[in-house]
C-alpha cells in the first residue's frame, strides 16, 4: 500500500487503515495484529512508524498489548453497573469474566493527609498499603491501591492476595461486615507507575475511583484508589427523580 498523498502523518495513515479494518470486521475483537515485520511489509513504512501507529490505536482504545503475547484488537468495553457495593472479583464473575490478580507490593506506610482523612486517622499513622493489578480474562483492567488500618491490615497481608479478594477476607474470615461505601469518580490520565502496571501508554485515559468502605458504626475500614482503564470499561448507574412537593413552582 502506498502512502504520501494524504496530509496526515504516515503513522496516522497506518493507524487509520488498521482502524478501518477493525470497523469493517476484517480484524475482530480478540484478533492478534500482524507482527511489526508484517505491518512494515504491508505498508512500506519504518518500524518507528508502525510502533507509533500502534500506540495511536492504543490511545483510542482500539487495540491492547498483552505482555509476552502481542497486540490484540480490544474487546468492546465492559459495562459495569454501579448499583451496590461490590468487589472486582464479584463484578467480573457476574459479567462472565475470569478474574485474577497480580500482587505488586504490600507494606506499612505512614498515612498521608488524604489516606488519614478517609480512614478517620491522624496523619502519619501507620497503615498497610497493598498494590495489585486486577485482571479479567488475562487482560489488566485496573491498578488498585488499598489502604487498611494497621490492626486489620496486618491480618489481611498474611493471606494470598493474588487468590483471595480483600472484601471476602474482611467479611468471611475476619467477621467485618461491609455496610456501605462512598465513591468518588474522576477522569485522569495514566501516570508512569499506573501505565507501567497496566501496560498502557503514559497519559492514556483512566477512570480513577476513590472508594471508602464502612463497617458497622460507620467506621471506615478500607480506602482504595482504583485506576480503571478508560478504554476497556464504562460505568453505568440508574438514578431516580426526587419527588417534588406541590409547593415547588416550575420555572
Amino acid at each position: 500500500m502506498s502512502f504520501g498523498m494524504d496530509s496526515m502523518p504516515l503513522y496516522a495513515q497506518v493507524a487509520s487503515a488498521l482502524a478501518s479494518d477493525i470497523a469493517a470486521g476484517s480484524l475482530t475483537p480478540g484478533t492478534q495484529l500482524p507482527s511489526e515485520d508484517g505491518l512494515i511489509d504491508r505498508f512500506g513504512v519504518s518500524r518507528a512508524t508502525v510502533r507509533k501507529a500502534v500506540e495511536h490505536l492504543m490511545a483510542r482504545g482500539l487495540v491492547e498489548i498483552r505482555r509476552g503475547i502481542g497486540t490484540f484488537v480490544s474487546d468492546p468495553k465492559i459495562r459495569q453497573e454501579l448499583t451496590e457495593l461490590s468487589g472486582f472479583v464479584e463484578d467480573m464473575v457476574a459479567l462472565g469474566r475470569k478474574p485474577t490478580a497480580r500482587l505488586l507490593d504490600q507494606r506499612l506506610v505512614a498515612a498521608d493527609n488524604t489516606v488519614a482523612q478517609h480512614l478517620g486517622l491522624a496523619p502519619g499513622t501507620k497503615v498497610y498499603r497493598i498494590k495489585r493489578v486486577r485482571i479479567a480474562d488475562g487482560v489488566a483492567m485496573s491498578f488498585d491501591e488499598t489502604y487498611l488500618p494497621l490492626e486489620i491490615g496486618k491480618k489481611i497481608v498474611k493471606n494470598d492476595l493474588e487468590a483471595e479478594p480483600i472484601f471476602a477476607l474482611l467479611e468471611g474470615k475476619y467477621g467485618i461486615p461491609l455496610i456501605n461505601a462512598e465513591y468518588q469518580l474522576e477522569a485522569v490520565t495514566a501516570e508512569e507507575h499506573v501505565a507501567s502496571a497496566l501496560g498502557t501508554p503514559i497519559g492514556s485515559a483512566i477512570f480513577l475511583i476513590e472508594r471508602t468502605s464502612y463497617t458497622e458504626g460507620l467506621r471506615p475500614i478500607d480506602y482504595e484508589k482504583l485506576h480503571y482503564r478508560g478504554d476497556l470499561i464504562k460505568f453505568v448507574t440508574r438514578l431516580s427523580r426526587r419527588s417534588r412537593g406541590a409547593s415547588v413552582v416550575e420555572r
